[in-house]
């Protein structure tokens, strides 16, 4: 959201950022979510999935008039529940910093978050809840959540998704990718497959997939998935892709096809610990038979993979 709250100081508007401090119960979005709010009541991004939207703009529009920053709580004990959405249970604390004004958060901070972006780079904050100061983490020190009355804020670049082999399941499996917060990369040296009037909403990268895959730099949050069915084509974008940091490896073919697939990576030096980080059969066994049923299958199995990651880091 500091992109779309740049976006609006941009056009001449006053803005605040609301952002999820805690979650306790059935809270529906998690701690790090935002909500970026313009003075003209403009709104992107989400802090409650709809429950308690509606009262925190209000909070946010106030809070640009007197340029107070704002710790909100909206639970099951208050007796406001129902008029925020929580009556079914869960509390949520939300922060709220207007920006440029007064006691809240500068853009120059939001400029140095975009940026990072830009650089694939993660950048972390702390915010002390008593003051409301912001100072930025060392690298080695980013998180997210409260302690001693410190919110830790971590701020990463969007997940990528590289698809090689522009083939029927790609388009929706670019789509499903992009409305789930993916940048989406397309990936076919043959002219015919890779044609703007077949894909003209997406991103080709240039050359062969090796080449496309070591240009572009993959790193911890990008996914890889083959699916052109065509040895040429997929094993050097696997061999790229077994020596990254790829988070997810994922590639098209019945169990014979990998079979052969194994062999030739075996045949590359690859041992079977690094083959064995390539999900084939691809996706989640859903009954898929469509190209796109498989497309949602395997951004289900992405997904999935994307957050047992995340767990396992922050345990």
């Amino acid at each position: 959201m500091p992109n779309v709250a740049l976006k609006y100081l941009s056009e001449g508007k006053k803005v605040a950022l609301a952002t999820v401090v805690s979650t306790w119960g059935s809270a529906p979005r998690g701690v790090g979510s935002q909500l970026a709010i313009s003075s003209d009541g403009e709104f992107e991004g989400s802090v409650s999935g709809g429950c308690v939207e509606g009262a925190v703009i209000v909070e946010a529009l106030d809070a640009m008039s007197d340029g107070n920053c704002k710790l909100l709580e909206y639970g099951v004990a208050d007796e406001d529940a129902f008029a925020v959405g929580l009556a079914c249970g869960g509390d949520i604390k939300i922060l709220v910093e207007p920006v440029d004004i007064g006691s809240g958060l500068k853009s120059d901070d939001l400029k140095i978050i975009v940026a990072s972006f830009s650089d694939r780079k993660t950048i972390g904050y702390s915010i002390s809840l008593p003051e409301f100061e912001r100072s930025e983490l060392s690298n080695d020190d980013v998180r997210t959540g409260v302690k001693d009355e410190c919110f830790y804020l971590t701020y990463s670049p969007s997940p990528r998704l590289v698809i090689v082999g522009a083939v029927h399941i790609t388009k929706t499996l670019s789509s499903i990718a992009k409305m789930a917060g993916y940048d989406v990369y397309l990936v076919d040296p043959r002219e015919s497959f890779a044609s703007a009037a077949r894909f003209p909403e997406d991103i080709f990268l240039e050359g062969w997939s090796d080449e496309a895959l070591q240009d572009l730099g993959i790193d911890a949050n990008t996914a890889i998935v083959t699916l052109s069915h065509d040895p040429k084509i997929d094993t050097p974008a696997l061999e790229v892709a077994l020596k990254s940091d790829a988070f997810y490896i994922g590639s098209l073919g019945s169990k014979k096809t990998h079979g052969k697939r194994i062999a030739q990576l075996q045949s590359l030096g690859f041992s079977d610990a690094e083959i064995d980080k390539i999900h084939s059969p691809i996706g989640l066994n859903i009954g898929s038979k469509t190209p796109p049923e498989i497309a949602i299958s395997i951004m289900a199995e992405i997904t999935q993979v994307f957050h047992d990651r995340k767990v396992r880091d922050n345990s």
